[in-house]
């Protein structure tokens, strides 16, 4: 599949029907459009298998909730129907996404209640996210946006217009030549990058930002459950900045991400180690069982 992702051959699931890939649109008047009010999930199939894909639904579900919308589709619906579009797609390993916001209604301010909520899932072949980085590590600027206060923000819903300052770090980041931005959180805290969590090594332990203000993301889960396993002590704690030039590996994960090797951050240089590396390689054989 090639092509802008607005003219592209293949089908998309939309409120309960199979339509064309370049039917599927919505009105210029869709409340999500002006106002944000959108969810969505990012999902990878591996040999036709969804890695983790109800939890991806459920969470689904939990996003919309936290932004004040129902989705009118059960998890089980949701399922059927990611697994129908990679079959109609002609799919095995491919990018989900599932995505579900307010449309167009009656209401066009700022309250949107009267306005149907849609639910769409498009599928498409998608490579490593990073390109060449998986192999040789990704390098990182430091984004001058932080992650918001929970106060201010359902900062645990997956929701779209939490990205906005998300990506305007990952175009100035790109623009320096770097692969991404970590961001700092409101408190100056070590938070994430721009679509992946962050973890780092030293002395054999692992340390990563304690999720209280940023997605925890379903890979970053997988990951930490992985390391429990090997035996490996991992510390969920707030990580100050300081503290980079001490750590000796650093990787990011996430569904788009996967697994991903960081070799540098700003000033701060990372070795790309053998349990960096080990975890990599672990994850894209776990993916595929």
């Amino acid at each position: 599949m090639a092509g802008t992702y607005d003219d592209r051959d293949g089908t998309i699931w939309m409120d309960g029907q199979m339509v064309d890939w370049r039917e599927a649109n919505v009105h210029i008047l869709t409340h999500a459009m002006h106002y944000a009010s959108s969810v969505f999930e990012g999902e990878r199939a591996y040999n036709g298998k969804i890695f983790k894909s109800r939890e991806h639904s459920e969470r689904l579900k939990r996003s919309a909730q936290m932004i004040d919308f129902e989705i009118p589709y059960s998890v089980d619906e949701i399922e059927a129907a990611k697994k129908a579009v990679l079959e109609a797609n002609g799919q095995t390993d491919a990018y989900v996404r599932a995505m579900a916001w307010r449309g167009a209604g009656e209401d066009m301010g700022v309250a949107s209640a009267r306005n149907p909520v849609r639910l769409a899932i498009a599928t498409w072949e998608w490579g490593a996210y990073y390109g060449d980085a998986k192999m040789k590590g990704a390098k990182l600027d430091i984004s001058k946006w932080k992650r918001p206060s929970p106060e201010t923000i359902p900062s645990h819903a997956k929701a779209a217009g939490l990205y906005m300052i998300c990506t305007m770090s990952k175009h100035a980041a790109e623009a320096k030549g770097c692969s991404d931005a970590m961001m700092f959180d409101y408190r100056g805290y070590v938070a994430e990058a721009t679509g992946a969590n962050i973890f780092f090594v030293k002395d054999g332990e692992v340390h990563t930002p304690d999720p209280d203000c940023f997605l925890n993301g379903i890979t970053r889960q997988t990951v930490i459950g992985m390391l429990k396993e090997r035996g490996v002590t991992v510390h969920e704690r707030h990580i100050m900045p300081e503290e980079l030039e001490s750590f000796e590996q650093c990787w990011l994960t996430g569904t788009a991400a996967e697994v991903t090797p960081v070799g540098q951050i700003g000033d701060y240089t990372f070795d790309v180690g053998a349990l960096t590396r080990d975890i990599a390689e672990s994850y894209e054989k776990l993916v595929r069982l």
